[in-house]
């Protein structure tokens, strides 16, 4: 038996969206279903418990003026960890966060390496800035370095055409793909506008962030492929004042971010209706704040999602995405427990009665 406490959770344990359970306890950090013989040092939660919550699309370790120093990556992840977010996708970084892993108290990251960008075709000190030649060998190098993700920057703005449009020719991103798959990493995009969007799912990709370009033309290729999105609806909400701020001297890529905010709800809850699989992501980082997950499940509730679908895309379904167990026996412990039923209504996630992280109460 551990010296670390036993913790006994009860109430309601949301170990899937139809499986619920009176009680599990935590034995070492681990789960179980078995109530342990010889357990002396017992606390008790109270409540409704759910997986550690996701954010699939999350920077730590990046600012709005790029890399951030330790301290600040430090917060970044503790502002996650007390709303509940345990286990992060960090969809490009430019600092090297892999101390965080020593760290039994800060949520777990997967990395996708940095972003990989066309020459200056997005923010700056962000991104690797490479032409169409070199994609191939910066996939590669990223793929080794992150933790089975990269992250490609498939459109910008082009400011000689004065709006958004695609980053890489098709062949280009074909090979890069194929690539990354041999090297057993899977293979996003930050994708706004419509233009890039055939070409790389059609070259293989696995996910697709914000997709707010996608079409009803499109929708039964993602489907068909399995291609996830992350549409981190939080972000988006930004657009409007994006396009105000340039629509002076780019009036069409404003117009543009202004359409494509507009459909935003009914881009999610069309692909969502089709099959597509949709993931919780927030963007924190940049210039987005860090802690933003509950009011990103929020927005796909009213995107047109059920609550337990919305619920599944931050917890259930998206750990089973990313490969990470949920409140299975013998997993890591790591769940938050609320007052009350998330299924009924998601504002619950915004205050956390308990975060419990690797067996232990963090918040």
């Amino acid at each position: 038996m551990s010296d670390q406490p036993v913790l006994h959770v009860k109430g309601r344990v949301l170990a899937g969206p139809e499986d619920v359970r009176d009680e599990l306890w935590v034995v070492g950090g681990r789960i179980s279903y078995d109530r342990p013989a010889a357990a002396r040092d017992v606390r008790t939660v109270e409540g409704w418990a759910l997986p550690g919550l996701v954010d699939a699309h999350c920077h730590v370790g990046l600012g709005a003026g790029g890399p951030v120093d330790a301290d600040t990556a430090e917060k970044q992840a503790l502002t996650d960890r007390e709303t509940g977010t345990l286990l992060i996708r960090d969809a490009g970084s430019p600092s090297d966060t892999r101390w965080i892993d020593g760290r039994d108290d800060l949520p777990k990251i997967i990395r996708a390496g940095r972003h990989i960008a066309r020459t200056r075709r997005y923010m700056r000190n962000y991104a690797h800035e490479i032409e169409p030649d070199e994609l191939v060998a910066y996939v590669a190098q990223e793929a080794r370095r992150g933790d089975g993700w990269v992250k490609l920057v498939g459109d910008w703005i082009d400011r000689d055409l004065g709006d958004l449009s695609a980053c890489w020719p098709r062949e280009a991103v074909e090979a890069a793909i194929a690539e990354a798959h041999r090297l057993g990493a899977r293979v996003t995009a930050h994708c706004f506008a419509e233009s890039s969007l055939r070409d790389l799912v059609e070259a293989g990709i696995d996910c697709i962030e914000h997709a707010t370009g996608l079409t009803d033309d499109l929708v039964p290729l993602f489907a068909e492929r399995g291609v996830a999105i992350v549409p981190t609806l939080v972000n988006i909400a930004t657009f409007p004042d994006l396009a105000a701020g340039g629509e002076r001297r780019y009036p069409r890529w404003s117009a543009h971010m202004r359409r494509l905010h507009e459909r935003r709800y009914d881009t999610v809850r069309g692909a969502h209706d089709a099959g597509i699989p949709v993931y919780v992501g927030t963007d924190a980082g940049g210039s987005l704040a860090h802690g933003l997950v509950a009011a990103e499940v929020a927005e796909l509730v009213t995107a047109g999602l059920s609550p337990v679908a919305a619920l599944s895309a931050t917890s259930w379904g998206a750990r089973a995405w990313l490969g990470r167990p949920g409140l299975e026996e013998g997993a890591p412990a790591d769940l938050v427990v609320y007052e009350s039923d998330p299924r009924a209504d998601v504002r619950v996630l915004a205050a956390p009665r308990r975060v419990v992280l690797n067996g232990r109460i963090v918040e």
